[in-house]
C-alpha cells in the first residue's frame, strides 16, 4: 500500500521520477524500487517525502494490514488513516482504500471554532457533504454557511474554511484528483 501511495501522491502532482528523486537527493533507481514495494523507505526518507508532497507524515501508516479479500477495496472504521491531531483543530481520516484512485474520501471533523485563516488553492475538484455540526466554507470569495445534510462542489477555486459552533462539525470531503 505504501509504495502504491508514494506513486500516486507523486503522479497526481504531475512530478516525474527524476524531479522527486532529485528534491529528495535519491536516485531514480531508489525511488522507483519504493513505487514498486521492492524497497523500504526509512523514517528520514518518508518525512522527506511527506515534505515533498506537502502531506502530513501520518499518512505513510496504517493501523491494520487489511485481509488480502478487503485490500484496495475495503476500509474498517478502526483501520482508517489518521492525517491530522486535534491540536490544529481539525482531524482527518482517509476513507479511500489508498491513493491509487481517481479521487479520495475523506472524513473531516473540526472543532468549535477552528478555522482555516489563509486561502487555501488546489488544482482539484472538490466537494463535501456535511453530516453533522454548522461548517461554513467560503469558495472564490463567497462565503457559505451549511448545516447537516447540506453539500458543495468547486473546482480549482480559492477557499477557507470555520466551524462557527460550539460542537464538532464532520464533513466527508471528497477529492480529485488525490492529493494526501
Amino acid at each position: 500500500m505504501l509504495a502504491r501511495d508514494i506513486r500516486a501522491l507523486r503522479k497526481a502532482r504531475g512530478m516525474t521520477l527524476a524531479d522527486t528523486a532529485a528534491r529528495l537527493d535519491r536516485s531514480v533507481g531508489w525511488l522507483s524500487q519504493v513505487e514498486r514495494g521492492l524497497s523500504q523507505p526509512s523514517l528520514g526518507d518518508l518525512r522527506a517525502l511527506a515534505n515533498v508532497f506537502s502531506v502530513p507524515l501520518g499518512l505513510f501508516f496504517a493501523h491494520d494490514t487489511p485481509r488480502p479479500e478487503e485490500r484496495g477495496v475495503i476500509v474498517r472504521a478502526g483501520s482508517r488513516r489518521a492525517l491530522g491531531t486535534s491540536e490544529s483543530g481539525l482531524v482527518e481520516e482517509l476513507l479511500s482504500p489508498d491513493l491509487g484512485g481517481s479521487f479520495e474520501l475523506i472524513r473531516s471533523e473540526f472543532a468549535p471554532g477552528a478555522e482555516l485563516v489563509e486561502e487555501a488553492r488546489r488544482d482539484t475538484e472538490e466537494a463535501g457533504y456535511v453530516v453533522c455540526g454548522r461548517f461554513d466554507i467560503e469558495i472564490g470569495g463567497t462565503w457559505h454557511s451549511l448545516g447537516e445534510g447540506d453539500s458543495f462542489r468547486f473546482k480549482g477555486k480559492p477557499f477557507r474554511w470555520r466551524n462557527p459552533g460550539s460542537v464538532p462539525a464532520v464533513v466527508i470531503w471528497a477529492v480529485s484528483p488525490p492529493v494526501y
